[in-house]
């Protein structure tokens, strides 16, 4: 699994001009499911990311994480994170999980997220609009395979 985390002051969803989702203080995540995926990486990345110390304390210094300043996360599945760009100029997808396969990871994922905080999330599979006012900015990549 790979995942783009993005600490926000705010972000939100919309899908065909509707709002689907929107948070405000807290994570914005991409999620990139991979073919050989495991309930391990799953739960390896859950454990990163809701302890993942990137919010201010009062002195001003990264030393807080999501579940200590009570945020928001807004999950959004992206399997072009899998992409494969080695040869040509053109992506592969090959590595990315198949969609009936992807959403229910997807969804045990934000599963496992919601045990510890506020998770939102986009609409699996659809052409989404994301909004995303990063706060820092902080952009974080972690792929479950570099542990």
């Amino acid at each position: 699994m790979k995942v783009v985390i993005q600490r926000v002051k705010n972000s939100s969803v919309s899908v065909d001009g509707n709002l689907v989702s929107e948070i405000n203080k807290g994570l914005n995540i991409l999620v990139g499911i991979g073919v050989d995926d495991t309930l391990e990486d799953l739960e390896y990345l859950v454990r990163k990311i809701v302890n993942l110390r990137i919010f201010d304390d009062e002195n001003g210094v990264m030393n807080k994480s999501i579940i200590d300043i009570s945020g928001s996360i807004l999950s959004i599945s992206q399997f072009t994170l899998q992409a494969d760009t080695k040869k040509g100029n053109r992506p592969s997808y090959i590595n990315a999980m198949n969609g009936d396969e992807a959403i229910k990871f997807y969804n045990l994922f934000n599963e496992k997220l919601k045990e510890h905080v506020s998770v939102f999330e986009g609409v699996f599979g659809a052409d989404m609009i994301v909004d995303i006012v990063n706060d820092g900015p902080v952009t974080i990549i972690i792929d479950s395979k570099d542990k």
